[in-house]
């Protein structure tokens, strides 16, 4: 007879637990799909036609399934990003499918922007407007204010991405210089009727944040914009300056008639996400420990973080999932860097953890990209740093040099799923089996 011997009982164990990591963010991706959340919640025909609207990494779906589920006339333009459309054939008669740039915006946005503005302004009284917005959309629905210019749009938001803004304060300096962003796009609609319907990739799911709200009134300020480019020390050229202290600039007030008149509602969420991978956990042994959906900070500062968390747990013995959603940002000391912060969230706690036995854990983003590769996020076990070692990797050296694409490529523990067409943000588990 044949023994396991102490390394193999180890090997089957990361393999039992990578596999249990893997099958709960499926699970949590299926659970904030449009097939599954949008179908009920979709508005009643109107006397004339709906125009959908599906912008953001999610649109294609999203319009997809609305196409398919609502009845009435029904007209629909995409605008999602480079990859993450539908084949034409699966798309509803009659909807136009665009792809642009994103993080950063560019040409082809414009475009699309264009073509999207000219047929909502012809929207009339009897007609209806469904926004079907998601994360992605402040970067591809792209018009800039007057005197700002495309390439003003994207110095600025290249720079804001490489200090470590959060997304909140990215998408208040984005709106202050759009003439489409906060609210603009439901005034062009008027008279029309606007429903929008929400996959929030926004900690804390406010509406007004989630693609920087095209149709939903925004609460910020230009005095708002101009502190948050001052607090990272971003210096703008006078005109874009003078942009953000013109009144004319500043988003329309909730009081005007099309926003006051509007329907919004946040459809998928990150909770969605966390409660459906919770319930496997639970089914599976463990207790599900939950830290909450809205967590925003540096990536590694979290991995350093829950990595105590996790030894904590530990020392009580049992089996525990710890899990978390939001958005946590990596601050670029390398230009030449490759990853993301789920990349780097992972590396900053395996470095806490340091091997300890029975911690496994997963990192990734819901839409499938982490930062700008083409992994949605990573895995690690009790045995990554020591297989690093093995093969010449040190997770610090990654860390300095924004580097956890590689670290983990040469590990071969990313996660790569290709588009997953939703986004409610990065889902964090951490599996604790003592």
């Amino acid at each position: 007879m044949i023994r396991d011997t102490g390394a193999n009982i180890e090997v089957a164990q990361e393999t039992a637990h990578h596999s249990l990591l893997r099958e709960m963010f499926d699970v949590a991706i299926r659970a904030v799909s449009a097939e599954l959340v949008l179908p009920g919640r979709l508005p009643d025909a109107v006397p004339g036609k709906t125009l959908v609207l599906g912008v953001g990494k999610a649109g294609a779906e999203m319009a997809r399934v609305a196409g398919h589920h609502m009845t009435g006339r029904i007209e629909g333009i995409v605008l999602t990003r480079y990859g993450h459309g539908r084949p034409p054939e699966e798309m509803p008669p009659g909807f136009t499918l665009l792809e642009a740039g994103h993080p950063l915006p560019d040409a082809r946005g414009l475009q699309a922007t264009c073509l999207i503005v000219e047929a909502v302004r012809a929207l009339g009284e009897d007609d209806q407007l469904l926004m079907l917005v998601s994360g992605g959309t402040s970067a591809l629905l792209t018009m800039p204010a007057p005197s700002i210019s495309l390439a003003d749009k994207q110095e600025i938001t290249s720079a804001l991405l490489r200090c470590g803004a959060s997304i909140s304060e990215l998408n208040c300096v984005r709106t202050h210089l759009s003439a489409i962003k906060g609210g603009r796009l439901a005034l062009a609609a008027a008279p029309a009727r606007v429903v929008t319907l929400a996959f929030s990739d926004i900690p804390g799911d406010d509406p007004a944040l989630v693609g920087s709200g095209p149709t939903v009134a925004d609460r910020t300020k230009l005095a708002d914009a101009r502190r948050i480019l001052e607090l990272y020390g971003i210096s703008v050229p006078e005109h874009v300056a003078a942009a953000l202290r013109d009144p004319a600039n500043e988003t329309p007030f909730a009081s005007a008639d099309a926003l006051a008149r509007s329907v919004t509602r946040v459809v998928a969420r990150s909770r969605n996400a966390l409660e459906a991978a919770g319930e496997l956990a639970r089914s599976a042994g463990y207790q599900p420990v939950y830290l909450g959906d809205d967590l925003q900070a540096d990536a590694g500062d979290l991995g350093t973080i829950h990595a105590a968390l996790a030894l904590h747990h530990a020392g009580k013995g049992g089996r525990f999932a710890l899990l978390s959603g939001g958005e946590t940002t990596v601050v670029v000391r390398n230009q030449e860097g490759r990853g993301g912060r789920n990349g780097e969230y992972l590396l900053s706690l395996a470095c806490g953890l340091d091997g300890a036995r029975g911690i496994y854990a997963l990192a990734a983003d819901t839409d499938g990209i982490d930062g700008t590769e083409d992994n949605a996020g990573a895995i690690i076990t009790p045995s990554t740093l020591t297989r690093a070692g093995g093969i010449g990797v040190s997770a610090g050296q990654a860390i300095r040099n924004n580097q956890s694409y590689e670290f983990f490529r040469a590990l071969d523990d990313l996660i790569i799923t290709g588009p997953t067409r939703t986004n409610v943000n990065d889902i964090r588990i951490v599996l604790i089996d003592r």
